[in-house]
């Protein structure tokens, strides 16, 4: 007597299915209720990593020395805590609630499009001192002196770049090698947001995990901009065979910058200000300077991405169920 269908898919695919219900809740709840980030755990490895850089970067030494501390600290913050947190979950009674948990924990780009919001009711407002209060703690660059224009700029590239680190790297990584790998690379990312080697005093210490970084999200980076750039339209895909390259340390961000910049016809990118010092970012776009007004269709433009990947996570498994019933037919 053969067994029920449902039966059957339980015992060929049931750590397959599990694993994309866990996705598929993580997903869900990071968009439903994000976690604040004064409660983030990330969020506390950036202050440890900015203590220990405090104490061990020495800006009059030499780049080669420079880089050798930057290596040795990320073995320092990474190792041990992900070792742990990977020995744990092996030993746990329900390994599905704690990869879930990490997924959730990872999935922190889903809060900052609250903040965004904020941001831009603040500008509405005509209160810029307010909207730089927001968004100091999301960003790397100084906020004191920016503009309307600056704020704007700043905001959206928030918003564009964060779910590469956020949503992308969690469903990429999560499908590829499981949570563990989830959490190490954005442990990873974590430590170069914290040494944004962008910013003079992290200019050598900051490069080893920014390179590292480099190669880990380029797949996940060149997914989202492809997942951006669709609803741009022929002109806007297009540019993922021009891609443009900056003579900063920024890496892929400049890439998705600038598809985000063609689909929202706008002008992204341009100086920023590191610990008082300016940066000659270059720009990109073709469009006007961005206002307060384009923030709402920069969210947009996210939500929209991100629906794209959540539709990804919930068709895929039931495009492999109604594979497994045709077999059964």
């Amino acid at each position: 007597m053969s067994l029920p269908f449902y039966e059957q898919i339980l015992a060929l695919d049931g750590p397959l299915i599990q694993g994309f219900l866990v996705l598929f809740f993580a997903l869900l709840l990071a968009r439903l209720a994000p976690l604040p980030q004064v409660l983030q755990p990330l969020a506390w490895l950036s202050h440890l990593a900015k203590s220990l850089a405090a104490k061990v970067k020495r800006n009059d030494r030499g780049a080669k020395q420079q880089l050798i501390a930057g290596s040795l600290a990320i073995l320092l913050l990474v190792l041990p805590f992900w070792i742990i947190i990977t020995f744990l979950l092996e030993l746990a009674a329900f390994p599905w609630f704690f990869e879930f948990l990490i997924l959730y924990l990872c999935l922190n780009d889903a809060c900052f499009i609250q903040e965004a919001e904020e941001i831009y009711q603040a500008l509405r407002r005509g209160d810029k001192a307010a909207a730089r209060e927001l968004l100091a703690p999301w960003v790397a660059r100084d906020t004191a002196e920016l503009s309307e224009t600056g704020i704007a700029k700043a905001t959206i590239e928030k918003l564009v770049t964060a779910p590469v680190h956020g949503t992308a790297t969690v469903v990429f990584f999560f499908c590829l090698a499981g949570a563990p790998m989830v959490l190490l690379v954005r442990m990873l990312k974590q430590l170069e947001q914290s040494w944004w080697c962008l910013d003079p005093q992290y200019r050598f210490f900051g490069r080893p995990v920014f390179l590292v970084n480099q190669v880990l999200l380029y797949i996940p980076a060149q997914l989202w901009r492809f997942t951006l750039a669709i609803q741009g339209g022929p002109q806007t895909l297009k540019l993922l065979w021009q891609t443009p390259h900056s003579r900063f340390p920024i890496g892929f961000n400049f890439q998705v910058l600038a598809t985000a910049a063609s689909v929202l016809v706008t002008e992204l990118g341009g100086p920023q200000k590191y610990s008082g010092i300016k940066i000659p970012v270059e720009k990109v776009g073709t469009g006007p300077r961005p206002d307060h007004q384009t923030i709402p269709k920069a969210i947009s433009l996210t939500f929209r991405t991100f629906a794209i990947w959540f539709a990804f996570v919930v068709l895929l498994p039931l495009i492999w169920v109604l594979l497994r019933y045709s077999q059964t037919l």
